[in-house]
């Protein structure tokens, strides 16, 4: 009972130590499990997840896995239970050899934590080897006289195994010349050595065979054995003697195949065959045995394998000396192999993140990089760097780890992905690096506006567009990537004329085409300014505008309009009156027209299209003024009909024209009575074409013949008036006429006459003479035109008749205007009928508007004589400022009919004086009729 009390103490006791010790573990902050060597794949190990605090299934979602540095992955994790198992068969002698204790070091990383914690297994030994020699048989020579104790060492038996497992004790076979002596080892290990025990005799036995087993510990017991040949010689005094008992060299580790490292020697003061020494390895192991080469007549020790400091620092090996006659000797030799660098720094991304956005915060961790060098010293100690035009840095961790972090904001627009290039340099001497090379991309976000091409936009189109027209075409570009350049184009709302813009114009929402809605008139409508609105699709989105100047170009899409002649209002015939006196260059009337279009397409030419009497009158080409061409003849037709054509220089050209009578006559009855005949004919709709062709033919005949008769009375009176004799004189009778005449609806200003009679005395005929009648600028009363005088019949009178009729003053020409004061419709030219146009639209549509006010005051008849000096009636309609100091006159554009008189000589006639032109004529009449 006693006994059972005592073990249960020590239970306890053991208990309490073990829990002391795994407290002190997990303080350590290490977990540790053991493992029997060459177990199967799949043996379990330790609960890993449990350990961690982490449920199994935990294990795959935060990426806890195993992290080792070179070397081949022993262990492996259960994802389904949680444990860390073997990955393979372990064999405990190849990983840790002799060593008392065999521990794996690992560590476990939990990756979304990026934390390590360290694991510790400890292999346990199994007797899974037998003790063996590294020969079968060796082979000894003694001589006879060898005294009784003698001691010879024999060879090592080795066991990988460890503690218990390891060669245990050794055993000879039963001889009456040897037992077996074993010696402990200052390190423990055991050396066999046989011992003489009685003297040989060659004579009785030369050879002694003998049989050395080594055993181990293990269960069960393993056991392997050495064959031993003892041979008798003659008798030889003196062994041999090495020079040093220890030899000591050093080499570095790239030293050459075959490079002498050592040579050992030994001395031996016997002659013949017992003075010559062999020498050989003792007692080495065979690993070092297959690197090193000993010559056995020379003692020099080669290499024969190369040497490495990464696997072995120091070799140790025994060398021992054997004369002829069978005496040895050992020495020790320690060859130090010395480290080179000649290992470059291994680098290794235990974890990485390969895309994060370019909004992720500075000092954010990339990845985990783990340095390692398998060279020692200032070879060993690597440090590892990055590029630094990177935004990026390395901190540094414990046990040669580092941390990849961001060292200030990432622009995807700047830098899209990043090839990190990590550097791992050791000291040495050359250094030696590693590069490793980490691809990092940089996801977009919504962090810049689209942008237009331009700062703003202007583009042009025609009036009268088809409707849907494609007009123009915005681009806009984001620098973000995928949804977020994604942009989609708008136009912003506003309001046009009282009609919202989107009546006016759309735009492709994806496209950025410009569309037109309506077919644009320019007259109505010169340009739209609108502001297109570009959005892109990010979360937030994000937008910017630009501002679109739309113009629309004009086309010719507008007939000129006829201001004057206007088309009467109450039915009646507007007639304009020239004289049958007007020489060639008679201003008989004048076409206003207007057009409403402007530059180019409104610049008007005149034209006549149709005469009556071709070449009696001529139109100018850019004024619109009808003027007489030739001198008019008796035999010229009271009514003349022109048709004048206005067309404007667009392309194509546009058109109208107007239809003038123009009245011809030397009487005032002669007028009234043709007055009487020009009413409007009937509407002859019911005639047929054969009857308008035999109008035409018999009035072509008639003007024909009417046209020989004329020229032949006008050949006889010349010929008859220069044989007549000035015998005779005359009475004058003049014949007054009212100065406005209307009859049947016909309103006409018509010209004042004088008439002048001259008849001869003694002629066999009386003559009367009809001169071209002389006029005044003004309108004289009824009173002065019944006046009469005696008639002259001298030839005097003749004589200045004909002068009259030769030297008749030209018309009144103070209406015309400077180059200056001529407005851009139909008066702009330097005198002649090829002057230049106005250059540019304004100038033009100016001159238009006053062309317009002006027509519309000669129409109205109230404003023409009454509007004040020098106003031209626009000072009632613009104000008092507008005067003709700032706009040229343009009365040239109203005129009385019948007479060459314009509205500039308005204030000159009520000054009481005369125009230089057209007043000759006038005094030498006067002075005929006061005699």
């Amino acid at each position: 009972m006693a006994i059972w009390e005592k073990l249960c103490g020590c239970s306890r006791l053991v208990l309490l130590c073990l829990f002391l010790g795994l407290l002190l573990e997990v303080r350590a902050g290490k977990i540790r499990y053991s493992v029997r060597e060459e177990t199967d794949k799949g043996f379990f190990v330790g609960n890993i997840a449990k350990d961690l605090g982490l449920q199994p299934q935990e294990l795959p979602e935060r990426g806890v896995r195993i992290v080792s540095r070179g070397r081949t992955q022993l262990f492996a994790l259960n994802a389904r239970s949680g444990s860390l198992v073997t990955a393979g068969r372990i064999d405990r002698e190849e990983l840790c050899a002799q060593s008392a204790r065999c521990l794996v070091s690992f560590n476990i990383l939990v990756g979304d934590k990026m934390k390590l914690f360290p694991v510790e297994v400890e292999i346990i030994d199994i007797n899974d080897n037998t003790p063996q020699f590294q020969l079968e048989e060796v082979e000894f020579k003694m001589n006879e006289i060898t005294t009784p104790g003698t001691r010879i060492p024999l060879p090592f038996g080795q066991d990988p195994d460890v503690g218990v497992n390891s060669l245990q004790n050794y055993q000879l076979s039963s001889n009456p010349h040897f037992f077996l002596d074993v010696q402990q080892g200052a390190d423990g290990s055991q050396h066999p050595e046989m011992v003489l025990q009685s003297p040989l005799d060659r004579e009785e036995e030369p050879v002694h065979h003998l049989l050395l087993t080594a055993s181990d510990g293990g269960h069960p017991v393993r056991s392997g054995t050495l064959r031993i040949h003892v041979q008798v010689v003659d008798a030889n005094d003196n062994p041999p003697v090495f020079t040093q008992a220890e030899y000591h060299t050093s080499v570095p580790e790239n030293v050459l195949l075959g490079t002498q490292l050592l040579m050992v020697k030994a001395r031996d003061p016997d002659e013949g065959a017992n003075g010559e020494v062999t020498y050989a390895f003792h007692n080495i192991d065979h690993k070092v045995a297959q690197i090193f080469q000993l010559n056995s007549y020379t003692g020099e020790i080669s290499n024969k394998e190369h040497l490495d400091f990464e696997e072995h620092k120091i070799y140790t090996m025994e060398i021992q000396a054997q004369d002829g006659a069978g005496l040895m000797a050992r020495a020790k030799v320690l060859v130090k192999v010395l480290d080179i660098n000649d290992n470059a720094p291994e680098v290794t991304v235990t974890s990485v993140t390969t895309a994060v956005p370019e909004n992720f915060p500075p000092g954010a961790i990339i990845a985990l990089i783990s340095v390692h060098d398998l060279d020692s010293g200032d070879n060993g100690d690597a440090t590892c760097s990055i590029p630094g035009n990177l935004p990026f840095k390395l901190e540094k961790l414990d046990d040669n780890y580092y941390h990849l972090v961001t060292e200030r904001t990432l622009d995807r627009e700047l830098t899209s992905r990043y090839n990190i290039t990590v550097t791992a340099t050791d000291q040495g001497i050359p250094a030696l690096s590693t590069e490793m090379h980490i691809s990092l991309q940089v996801t977009d976000i919504n962090d810049n506006s689209p942008v237009f091409s331009q700062d703003s936009y202007s583009t042009f189109i025609l009036e009268n567009n088809a409707r849907g027209a494609s007009i123009f075409s915005v681009t806009a570009y984001d620098a973000d990537s995928n949804e977020n350049a994604q942009v989609t184009y708008a136009l912003a709302e506003d309001t046009i004329q009282g009609a919202p813009l989107s009546s006016y114009v759309s735009i492709n929402s994806d496209t950025g085409i410009l569309y037109a809605l309506q077919s644009f008139d320019y007259e109505k409508l010169q340009d739209l300014q609108l502001r297109v609105i570009v959005c892109d699709s990010g979360d937030p989105p994000l937008s910017s505008n630009v501002s679109l100047s739309l113009f629309v170009l004009d086309q010719n899409d507008n007939a000129p309009e006829i201001l004057y002649p206007a088309l009467p209002t109450d039915g009646s015939t507007g007639v304009e009156l020239a004289p049958r006196s007007a020489e060639p260059g008679y201003l008989v009337t004048k076409v206003v027209a207007v057009d409403r279009d402007s530059g180019q397409n409104a610049w008007l030419s005149f034209r006549l299209l149709k005469a009556s009497e071709p070449g009696l009158f001529a139109v100018g080409l850019h004024t619109g003024e009808v003027r007489t061409a030739r001198a008019l003849l008796d035999r010229d037709a009271l009514k003349q009909s022109l048709v004048v054509a206005v067309q404007d220089h667009g392309q194509p050209p546009l058109s109208a024209t107007v239809t003038l009578t123009v009245a011809v006559a030397d009487s005032i009855p002669d007028v009234l009575a043709d007055l009487d005949s020009m009413k409007a004919p009937a509407d002859l709709d019911a005639s047929g074409l054969t009857l308008y062709l035999v109008v035409a033919v018999a009035a072509v005949s008639c003007v024909f013949l009417a046209f020989v008769i004329v020229l032949l009375a006008l050949r006889l009176r010349r010929w008859h008036a220069s044989r007549l004799l000035p015998a005779v004189g005359g009475g004058l009778v003049g014949v007054g006429a009212s100065p406005f005449v209307g009859v049947d609806g016909v309103r006409a200003f018509l010209q004042t006459y004088s008439h002048e009679v001259s008849l001869t005395a003694d002629s066999r005929e009386s003559h009367v003479i009809f001169p071209q009648p002389n006029y005044a600028d003004t309108l004289i009363s009824r009173e002065s035109c019944g006046k009469s005088e005696p008639l002259l019949t001298s030839q005097a009178l003749l004589e200045d008749k004909t002068e009259t009729f030769s030297q008749q003053a030209p018309p009144n020409t103070d209406w015309r205007f400077s180059q200056a004061q001529r407005p851009g419709t139909s008066g702009s030219q330097n005198g002649d009928e090829t002057g230049t146009w106005p250059n540019n639209q304004f100038d033009t549509e100016m001159l238009q508007a006053m062309i317009l006010a002006s027509a519309s005051e000669a129409a109205d008849g109230s404003s023409t004589l009454g509007g004040g000096a020098g106003t031209m009636g626009l000072s009632a309609r613009y104000g008092p400022q507008f005067t003709l100091q700032h706009v040229p006159d343009y009365r040239q554009n109203v005129y009385i009919p019948g007479s060459n008189a314009t509205l500039t000589n308005a204030a000159g006639k009520r000054d009481g004086k005369a125009p230089a032109g057209g007043n000759g004529n006038k005094k030498k009449s006067g002075k005929k009729e006061k005699k």
